[in-house]
């Protein structure tokens, strides 16, 4: 590892915004948002409800009854994410996120390829979730899913066009509305109760024919890569560091506070689906929307589906502001050729950089028409290997002067990312081979890219900076 990232002082030599790269300082977005902004903002990334009506009803399929021990394990499994990312978020509080952070500490081309793995998910995830929008607005009116989808993805963009003080009231808002259906599919669920809290831990699955099968410790540990997926949007609040007031404090705080409310709002609902499922074959069926309108009536089983869709849209709206800000933080570190960084580097009246935001959210439309199932496998592998490198960083994190930095630390360390290190390698090994080439292929042209285009250039190419005010 001889090429790590030289000292920042050097890396912001060279500035962004100036074509003629004279000016002192790389441009900063704008400080305006405290920790309940930021958490509603990356909150609404996670999307509880989401996630209760799309990702959870694959697990029941699977795991029957085992489903809230799975979760429950994941999300003790996801503090070590997220102690890796409060500790490294503290330290390095900058747009760029997962990339900035292991550049810093674990060299350029590590931090390269974090961008790559980031910049596939970035592009392919929300439109995959936006086409979903119109599975719950059937209940009103029945749409073609693609357009459906595009319209959110527009809709999403010109909502990240805005003052971020401006998106953190209109995702609160959205947030509200689906944490209300999630309690309400609780309240439910607990009202309905046909077994006792022990069936949480009896293992059972229906079969085909709808017979009990045992569920396997080894289905569990399967599982759990679904069940980290489910509330690994807290990353969210990394990307938004450099906007967060006073980040050597916020960025934990924002971390932490919204993986223990995501975990909370899907894992209570999931208990009392358990629980109130009139018996295991519609449990393992997952037809959340038919045991809603079951335990009630069709009223509230569309009311529960709207709030669903809204859900779905405030996700839009979150990723493509996330999303912009790490194009936006690649151009401003030099990443591409001149021109490019200069025209995804410049910043909108509201402070939000315009040019990044449209080049996230159009191109997301567009992908609403394309068959994403092999893309969408690929954003799995991508996400594993991204957090195996964020980990690698963690580990990395207290040498040298980084060892003296005032910055919110982890407890256990090394102990947490080791772990970590252990259990995504494992989860990696269990992806399609499909997949792990797919990835393969697109790290290895990365790879080239950095060979033969920005490690020639080292001294005017990729210079991760971290925020000026934020170098003391």
């Amino acid at each position: 590892m001889t090429d790590t990232l030289r000292p920042v002082e050097n890396a912001v030599a060279e500035a962004t915004g100036s074509p003629t790269g004279t000016t002192d300082h790389p441009r900063q977005l704008k400080r305006s948002i405290g920790v309940v902004g930021g958490t509603l903002l990356t909150l609404s990334c996670v999307t509880p409800a989401s996630t209760l009506f799309v990702v959870v009803p694959d697990l029941f399929g699977s795991l029957g009854t085992a489903t809230a021990l799975t979760i429950a394990i994941g999300s003790l499994l996801c503090i070590a994410v997220a102690f890796c990312y409060s500790e490294l978020g503290t330290l390095i509080p900058s747009a760029g996120g997962e990339y900035a952070m292991v550049s810093t500490m674990a060299g350029r081309l590590a931090g390269w390829l974090v961008f790559v793995l980031s910049l596939l998910v970035v592009m392919i995830v929300p439109p995959v979730i936006a086409m979903g929008t119109a599975d719950y607005l059937a209940p009103i009116v029945h749409l073609d899913p693609a357009m459906t989808g595009a319209g959110v993805m527009l809709l999403a963009t010109l909502a990240g066009l805005l003052d971020l003080r401006a998106n953190a009231w209109i995702t609160g808002i959205f947030l509200v509305l689906e944490v209300i259906a999630a309690g309400v599919v609780a309240m439910l669920g607990f009202a309905h109760s046909q077994r006792g809290v022990g069936s949480l831990v009896s293992m059972q699955v229906a079969d085909s024919a709808g017979h009990t099968d045992p569920v396997t410790a080894m289905l569990v540990i399967s599982g759990l890569a679904i069940a980290l997926f489910a509330t690994q949007g807290f990353s969210t609040a990394v990307y938004l560091s450099e906007e967060l007031e006073n980040p050597r404090r916020n960025v934990a705080r924002t971390v932490l506070a919204t993986l223990a409310i995501s975990s909370v709002i899907i894992l209570v609902p999931v208990v009392a689906i358990t629980m109130g499922a009139s018996d295991l074959k519609e449990l393992t069926s997952g037809d959340l929307s038919s045991m809603v309108t079951a335990w009630s009536n069709s009223a509230v089983g569309t009311f529960v589906s709207l709030c669903v869709a809204l859900a779905i849209i405030n996700a839009g709206i979150v990723m493509v502001i996330q999303n912009s800000r790490v194009l936006f933080a690649s151009a401003r570190d030099k990443a591409w050729t001149a021109p490019v960084n200069n025209v995804f580097s410049k910043l909108g009246r509201f402070g939000s950089p315009w040019v990044a935001t449209l080049a996230v959210g159009v191109p997301g439309a567009a992908l609403c028409f394309v068959n994403l199932d092999t893309l969408y496998g690929v954003t799995g592998v991508s996400v594993t290997g991204m957090y195996i490198l964020v980990a690698v960083a963690a580990l990395l994190c207290r040498r040298g002067d980084h060892k003296h930095t005032a910055a919110w630390r982890m407890p256990l360390w090394p102990a947490v990312p080791v772990l970590l290190i252990v259990v995504l390698v494992y989860v990696l090994t269990q992806q399609e081979v499909g997949y792990l080439l797919w990835t393969g292929g697109i790290t290895a042209v990365a790879t080239l890219y950095w060979a033969f285009y920005l490690r020639p250039r080292r001294d005017t190419r990729w210079l991760v900076s971290i925020p000026v005010d934020e170098q003391a």
